[in-house]
Parts: structure tokens; sequence; C-alpha cells
């Protein structure tokens, strides 16, 4: 099983940016944090990398669901999107699979929650 679904995209990484945070809104999901990996990556260690951000996505009801049913589900909370320029120049979505990665959690709530999570996920995934 995969941990993640990602699509790639005909448009540029910022437009890709603007474009995944729209579409997570349309599907439930606010940005809660936001990563910028080539950026933080020159700061901390003087190294070069490709444009990769990391989009903390979260889905309030859920969110509140999951962690009623599971307390230290925390730990794997938000869901993380990433949108990354590879060396060819394409851009690439990607969502963490919420399933995937709760399988080792013995809840069978949080599975049913994981599962409508990763629906609308790849549904937003689908539609950037």
């Amino acid at each position: 099983m995969s941990y993640h679904f990602s699509k790639t995209v005909t448009m540029n990484f910022d437009e890709a940016i603007d474009r995944t945070k729209a579409v997570l809104k349309e599907n439930g999901f606010g940005v809660l944090t936001e990563i910028d990996i080539q950026s933080t990556l020159k700061e901390k260690i003087g190294a070069d990398f490709r444009k990769y951000r990391i989009l903390g996505a979260c889905n309030p009801g859920y969110a509140h669901k999951a962690l009623s049913s599971e307390g230290h589900i925390g730990l794997m909370l938000p869901c993380n999107v990433v949108v990354q320029e590879h060396e060819n120049g394409v851009v690439e979505v990607s969502a963490i699979d919420p399933v995937a990665s709760m399988q080792a959690v013995n809840n069978n709530a949080l599975h049913d929650i994981a599962g409508s999570v990763q629906s609308l996920l790849k549904k937003a995934i689908e539609t950037i």
C-alpha cells in the first residue's frame, strides 16, 4: 500500500501552491502550517534544494473527531500535502494517505474517520 497519492500538474510552482490551497479550502481543509523546505535548508545548512513546500492541512470537524476518539492521534495531525518541483521542472502535488498512515493505530472509530478524510484528500488532489 502506498502512503500517498499524487498528481503532476501543468502549472508553475507558485500557481500550484495557490491552486492547492484553494482546492483544499473547497474541500473543508484549512492550511495550518506552511514549511518552505527550499528556504529552510538554505538558511539552516546552506544546502541548495528544489522548490518544495509542505502544507499542513486540517479539516477541523474530522480533526475533532479523531482527537476525541484517540488521545495521541495529534502526533499524526495535520495531514501533510506537498507541492514540489522536480529537477525536470514538472510540478507534483501529493497528499498523505491517512488510511495508510493510521494503520498502526488499533481503533476502529479512527479508521472510519481516516477513510472519510482519505476520500476528501483524494478528491482535492484529483481536482487540482
